[in-house]
């Protein structure tokens, strides 16, 4: 298949529904041999099917596609290193991992059990990091042997861990991590031809279009339907292929037709007395700076 991403062999996980679903077909579209990761949970991460691997798999296959499924947990040293595995078994290369996979368990702060906050923490930030290391480690052997690849790295963050997320404590917290994870990768791993991007998406998904069942619901007038998976995929498309040379250490919203490049983390209004602060004067100096921010604060309740 002609594309962007023809040749190239793509590892996507959380791939058997919603948005890493969209992304596979979109890369198999483009020419992508696709590797299908999914462990099948349900939506609070429990239980495990190799259904919806296999399906996305065969779905690909249908539409002319090559695509083999993978159905171990990311989240675990072995699982992690089979994904990789799988790719350079079946197609003999391995040139761009979406870190994708993920599920909620929403609880107020002061009701979040441990057991919860562990849960969503390991699948989307240690389920981030295994395939990365795994993945990074046969790169970089590869640019020491003379290969140097055009390898991408497509993480999923989220409003949620940007700006905050009422009821989502494990949530916002795994994906802050994530665009952490995505800056220190992209700086570490720029010199064996890795780029490493972050995405928050706004789609409907297991995840999304119960608690924001309102806002996700498709049009009834069948217009463009702003929250299909879909319509995040082709950036994904992109920065998975070798034609997003030279962005790298990014973190991108995209939802509908709107994409946006974050701008994270910069110094805002500062002052400086020259020396040490008393902490009424520290306090003082604080409500003179807060209004003289140029980005709002976090938005309570985000998606």
């Amino acid at each position: 298949m002609n594309g962007i991403c023809a040749g190239r062999v793509v590892a996507v996980t959380g791939a058997g529904r919603g948005l890493g679903r969209a992304h596979a077909l979109a890369l198999a579209a483009e020419g992508a041999r696709v590797v299908v990761g999914d462990l099948g949970t349900d939506p609070a991460g429990t239980g495990a099917s190799t259904d919806p691997a296999q399906r996305t798999a065969e779905e690909i296959r249908r539409r002319g596609g090559e695509a083999v499924a993978h159905t171990g947990d990311i989240a675990t040293a072995a699982g992690a290193a089979s994904l990789i595995a799988a790719a350079l078994e079946t197609y003999g290369r391995l040139d761009a991992l979406v870190n994708n996979a993920g599920f909620v368990r929403d609880r107020m702060l002061v009701n979040l059990g441990e057991d919860d906050w562990d849960a969503v923490v390991r699948v989307h930030l240690k389920g981030h990091f295994l395939p990365l290391r795994h993945a990074a480690a046969h790169w970089r052997a590869e640019a020491k042997a003379g290969r140097t690849p055009q390898a991408r790295v497509v993480n999923t963050t989220s409003g949620a861990g940007l700006l905050g997320s009422v009821g989502q404590a494990n949530y916002a917290a795994a994906k802050a991590g994530v665009v952490a994870l995505t800056l220190v990768a992209a700086a570490e791993l720029a010199r064996y031809g890795v780029q490493v991007n972050a995405l928050a998406p706004a789609a409907r998904t297991r995840m999304t279009e119960g608690p924001f069942a309102e806002a996700m619901a498709p049009p009834a007038d069948g217009g463009f339907d702003a929250m299909a998976p879909a319509n995040v995929s082709p950036l994904v498309v992109w920065l998975a292929s070798a034609d997003s040379d030279g962005v790298t250490g990014q973190v991108f919203e995209a939802e509908a037709g709107r994409i946006t490049v974050m701008e994270g983390w910069h110094p805002g209004p500062t002052t400086d007395k020259g020396e040490r602060w008393t902490p009424a004067e520290a306090g003082r100096a604080v409500r003179a700076l807060l209004p003289r921010m140029r980005l709002p604060g976090p938005v309570y309740g985000a998606p």
